[in-house]
Protein backbone atom coordinates (compact mmCIF):
# COMPACT_ATOMS: atom_id res chain seq x y z
CA UNK A 1 0.00 0.00 0.00
CA UNK A 2 1.30 3.58 -1.11
CA UNK A 3 0.77 6.40 1.14
CA UNK A 4 1.00 10.06 -0.11
CA UNK A 5 2.59 12.42 2.75
CA UNK A 6 0.09 15.13 3.11
CA UNK A 7 0.53 17.55 5.83
CA UNK A 8 -1.89 19.54 7.19
CA UNK A 9 -1.23 21.97 9.57
CA UNK A 10 -3.28 25.14 11.55
CA UNK A 11 -3.39 28.21 12.89
CA UNK A 12 -4.83 29.42 16.29
CA UNK A 13 -5.78 33.31 16.87
CA UNK A 14 -6.81 34.28 19.89
CA UNK A 15 -6.95 37.62 18.24
CA UNK A 16 -9.91 38.20 15.44
CA UNK A 17 -7.37 39.92 12.67
CA UNK A 18 -10.15 41.12 10.68
CA UNK A 19 -13.57 40.68 12.32
CA UNK A 20 -15.39 41.59 9.34
CA UNK A 21 -13.61 38.93 7.19
CA UNK A 22 -14.36 35.81 9.11
CA UNK A 23 -16.70 32.56 8.55
CA UNK A 24 -18.94 31.57 12.27
CA UNK A 25 -19.09 28.36 13.13
CA UNK A 26 -22.53 26.88 11.63
CA UNK A 27 -23.61 23.22 11.89
CA UNK A 28 -25.49 23.77 8.28
CA UNK A 29 -22.43 25.63 6.15
CA UNK A 30 -19.43 23.42 5.87
CA UNK A 31 -15.91 24.47 4.83
CA UNK A 32 -15.31 24.26 1.04
CA UNK A 33 -11.87 24.96 -0.78
CA UNK A 34 -12.94 28.76 -1.66
CA UNK A 35 -12.88 29.72 1.54
CA UNK A 36 -9.26 29.09 1.55
CA UNK A 37 -8.00 32.42 0.10
CA UNK A 38 -4.52 32.82 1.58
CA UNK A 39 -1.60 32.96 -0.38
CA UNK A 40 -0.10 29.28 -0.43
CA UNK A 41 2.98 28.29 1.00
CA UNK A 42 5.46 27.40 -1.34
CA UNK A 43 8.32 26.39 1.42
CA UNK A 44 6.14 23.62 3.08
CA UNK A 45 4.81 20.05 2.27
CA UNK A 46 1.31 21.22 3.56
CA UNK A 47 -1.57 20.63 1.50
CA UNK A 48 -3.41 22.98 3.49
CA UNK A 49 -3.84 25.12 6.57
CA UNK A 50 -6.70 26.23 8.51
CA UNK A 51 -6.75 29.40 10.50
CA UNK A 52 -9.78 29.45 13.44
CA UNK A 53 -9.48 30.95 16.65
CA UNK A 54 -12.24 31.96 19.29
CA UNK A 55 -13.77 35.65 19.93
CA UNK A 56 -14.94 36.71 22.59
CA UNK A 57 -16.14 39.90 24.52
CA UNK A 58 -18.48 41.14 27.41
CA UNK A 59 -19.79 43.87 28.34
CA UNK A 60 -21.13 44.52 31.99
CA UNK A 61 -24.04 45.78 34.19
CA UNK A 62 -23.26 48.30 36.97
CA UNK A 63 -25.04 49.95 39.56
CA UNK A 64 -23.98 52.40 42.23
CA UNK A 65 -20.19 51.77 40.79
CA UNK A 66 -20.78 47.51 41.28
CA UNK A 67 -20.99 45.01 38.63
CA UNK A 68 -24.79 43.35 39.05
CA UNK A 69 -24.82 41.92 35.75
CA UNK A 70 -22.94 41.17 32.66
CA UNK A 71 -23.48 39.43 28.86
CA UNK A 72 -21.03 37.62 27.01
CA UNK A 73 -20.20 37.08 23.05
CA UNK A 74 -18.27 33.90 22.18
CA UNK A 75 -17.99 32.77 18.69
CA UNK A 76 -15.78 30.15 16.58
CA UNK A 77 -14.46 31.94 13.30
CA UNK A 78 -12.32 30.92 10.32
CA UNK A 79 -10.00 33.06 8.80
CA UNK A 80 -10.39 32.38 5.35
CA UNK A 81 -7.10 35.27 4.14
CA UNK A 82 -5.32 33.58 6.51
CA UNK A 83 -6.07 29.79 5.40
CA UNK A 84 -5.04 28.53 2.52
CA UNK A 85 -4.69 25.20 0.16
CA UNK A 86 -2.27 23.97 -2.11
CA UNK A 87 -5.51 23.02 -4.42
CA UNK A 88 -3.62 21.07 -7.17
CA UNK A 89 -3.14 18.31 -3.99
CA UNK A 90 -5.93 18.95 -2.17
CA UNK A 91 -9.18 16.58 -2.24
CA UNK A 92 -12.43 16.09 -0.17
CA UNK A 93 -10.36 13.81 2.52
CA UNK A 94 -8.24 16.68 3.53
CA UNK A 95 -10.98 19.37 3.10
CA UNK A 96 -12.83 16.72 5.96
CA UNK A 97 -9.78 17.06 8.08
CA UNK A 98 -9.52 20.88 7.95
CA UNK A 99 -13.23 21.42 8.59
CA UNK A 100 -12.71 18.86 11.72
CA UNK A 101 -9.83 21.43 12.52
CA UNK A 102 -12.84 24.07 13.00
CA UNK A 103 -15.24 21.89 14.27
CA UNK A 104 -13.17 21.51 17.05
CA UNK A 105 -12.54 25.50 17.77
CA UNK A 106 -16.29 25.41 17.55
CA UNK A 107 -16.36 22.50 20.55
CA UNK A 108 -14.18 25.16 22.91
CA UNK A 109 -16.68 27.59 21.94
CA UNK A 110 -19.10 25.43 23.78
CA UNK A 111 -16.74 24.56 26.75
CA UNK A 112 -16.28 28.02 26.95
CA UNK A 113 -19.60 29.33 27.62
CA UNK A 114 -20.40 26.26 29.95
CA UNK A 115 -17.48 27.84 31.85
CA UNK A 116 -18.88 31.59 31.68
CA UNK A 117 -22.16 30.04 32.93
CA UNK A 118 -20.88 29.25 36.49
CA UNK A 119 -19.07 32.82 36.56
CA UNK A 120 -20.44 35.42 39.05
CA UNK A 121 -20.45 38.80 38.36
CA UNK A 122 -18.57 40.77 40.89
CA UNK A 123 -15.73 43.41 40.78
CA UNK A 124 -12.97 40.50 39.99
CA UNK A 125 -15.27 39.59 36.61
CA UNK A 126 -12.67 40.53 33.98
CA UNK A 127 -10.03 38.73 35.06
CA UNK A 128 -11.94 35.53 36.13
CA UNK A 129 -13.04 35.69 31.93
CA UNK A 130 -9.94 36.37 30.66
CA UNK A 131 -8.37 33.29 33.11
CA UNK A 132 -11.14 31.26 31.47
CA UNK A 133 -10.48 32.49 28.43
CA UNK A 134 -6.47 32.32 28.22
CA UNK A 135 -7.40 28.70 29.73
CA UNK A 136 -9.50 27.38 26.55
CA UNK A 137 -7.52 28.88 24.20
CA UNK A 138 -4.40 26.54 25.79
CA UNK A 139 -7.14 23.70 25.80
CA UNK A 140 -8.15 24.28 22.18
CA UNK A 141 -4.48 24.33 21.19
CA UNK A 142 -3.34 21.03 22.66
CA UNK A 143 -6.08 19.52 21.33
CA UNK A 144 -5.81 21.06 17.79
CA UNK A 145 -2.01 19.21 18.59
CA UNK A 146 -3.26 16.33 19.57
CA UNK A 147 -5.57 15.84 16.75
CA UNK A 148 -2.74 16.64 13.97
CA UNK A 149 -0.21 14.02 16.36
CA UNK A 150 -2.93 10.99 16.42
CA UNK A 151 -4.24 11.47 13.19
CA UNK A 152 -0.58 11.94 11.65
CA UNK A 153 -2.03 14.98 9.64
CA UNK A 154 -4.80 13.07 8.02
CA UNK A 155 -2.74 10.35 7.04
CA UNK A 156 -3.83 7.25 9.39
CA UNK A 157 -7.36 7.21 8.18
CA UNK A 158 -8.10 4.79 10.99
CA UNK A 159 -7.31 8.23 13.71
CA UNK A 160 -8.88 10.25 11.63
CA UNK A 161 -12.27 8.46 11.64
CA UNK A 162 -11.55 8.00 15.17
CA UNK A 163 -11.34 11.77 15.59
CA UNK A 164 -14.15 12.41 13.66
CA UNK A 165 -16.18 10.55 16.08
CA UNK A 166 -15.25 11.69 19.21
CA UNK A 167 -15.61 15.97 17.75
CA UNK A 168 -19.16 14.75 16.52
CA UNK A 169 -20.00 13.24 20.39
CA UNK A 170 -18.57 15.88 22.37
CA UNK A 171 -20.52 19.16 20.25
CA UNK A 172 -23.49 16.73 20.79
CA UNK A 173 -22.74 16.40 24.43
CA UNK A 174 -22.17 19.95 24.24
CA UNK A 175 -24.98 21.58 21.89
CA UNK A 176 -27.20 23.30 24.59
CA UNK A 177 -24.43 25.81 24.44
CA UNK A 178 -23.58 25.99 20.13
CA UNK A 179 -22.94 28.84 18.16
CA UNK A 180 -26.85 30.17 17.16
CA UNK A 181 -27.20 30.75 13.70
Amino acid sequence: MRYQLFFISFFLFIVSPDYDDTLIWSDHVKLTWDDFKGEKNIETDAVAVTASGITFAYKVKKANGQIIDFTTSVEAHFYPHKSWVNKELANEYILAHEQLHFDITELHVRKFKKQIGTVKASQKLGNDLDRLHRNINKELAVMQNQYDKESNNSINKDAQAKWSLFVAKELKKYEAFKTKE
